[in-house]
């Protein structure tokens, strides 16, 4: 399957603004006009929001608490240091920023393994101190139909990694260059590419060679997808951090900046694949510098 029914968030204890992220990551912003206090209130709200609206259509949801210590700051994103996979496999990542290292934790496998099959634990964590990092399906897209990893590379996403996770699951690793506005490289892959069943959403504006443009396409149109192709400035309103999700129906959720920035033309070919559902969390996105698909840790594992 491509997309499952089963998500985990984590609700944050200390969301904020991380100065050890914003240098790779263009999307994110301090915010000087509001008090760390009012920025976790909002950033509650906005969480509560889209878990709601989730559940609302059908999605099995499981909301973990994050821990007051150690500060995390960006507890709210999991899916940078976890991914799950369908026999049964859980991928731990290696993190750049020193403060993310904490967000992996041993009590949200447990509670997991309470309810799916866990049987093989892939630990990269080791990695960090040889200061090479892979940040999950922040990193990766995962076809999961294909059995493809497509990834930009930057900072937070080597290549050597991203092969070696490819064997685990034994997958095909395809490796590109993005970049945005500023020409500096697209931190994460997921915000400029999404693969859903029946379609992708691509930034192909950001990829500057030709060669490896041209070989992502045709390997994403390779089983049928119609490509949406974002258009400058949609990047920067998280149009490419959407996900495909399983509720009642085919759902592809999206924050509201996001729903607001694609055009008619594009809502109504997506519409014809799946439900789009949004919902807004414009404090998580300016000062975490992520989305909706960021907070969103799919669950494929095997269910007991």
């Amino acid at each position: 399957m491509q997309s499952t029914n089963s998500i985990l968030m984590v609700r944050p204890a200390s969301f904020g603004y991380n100065p050890e992220t914003a240098p790779s990551n263009a999307f994110q912003h301090a915010a000087v006009s509001q008090t760390a206090a009012n920025i976790q209130e909002s950033a509650l709200t906005e969480f509560d929001g889209l878990a709601a609206t989730l559940i609302d259509y059908g999605v099995r949801l499981t909301v973990l608490e994050d821990t007051a210590h150690p500060v995390k700051h960006d507890a709210v994103f999991p899916n940078n240091w976890l991914s799950t996979h369908e026999d049964g496999t859980v991928i731990l990542y290696p993190m750049f920023s020193e403060m993310r290292r904490q967000e992996r934790r041993q009590d949200i496998l447990d509670e997991l393994e309470q309810y799916y099959e866990i049987r093989k634990v892939v630990d990269l964590s080791h990695y960090e101190a040889e200061g090479r990092f892979l940040e999950g399906t922040g990193s990766i897209v995962f076809d999961r139909i294909n059995g493809v990893a497509f990834a930009c590379r930057s900072s937070r996403t080597d290549p050597g990694l991203l092969d070696e996770v490819a064997a685990q699951l034994g997958y095909e690793a395809m490796l590109f260059d993005s970049v945005d506005v500023s020409r500096k490289p697209v931190y994460h892959t997921n915000v400029m590419l999404s693969v859903g069943t029946q379609f992708t959403v691509l930034a192909e504006s950001t990829m500057p060679d030709a060669d490896q443009r041209d070989r992502l396409i045709a390997a994403l149109e390779a089983e049928g997808r119609r490509i949406v192709k974002l258009r400058p400035g949609q990047l920067e309103q998280f149009g490419g951090n959407i996900l495909e999700i399983q509720g009642r129906d085919r759902l592809v959720a999206m924050s509201t900046t996001a729903f607001h920035s694609i055009s008619a033309a594009q809502r109504d070919l997506l519409e014809v694949f799946a439900q789009l559902i949004h919902a807004p969390i414009p404090t998580i996105e300016r000062v975490g510098g992520g989305s909706v698909r960021c907070m969103m840790c799919e669950i494929f594992l095997p269910r007991k």
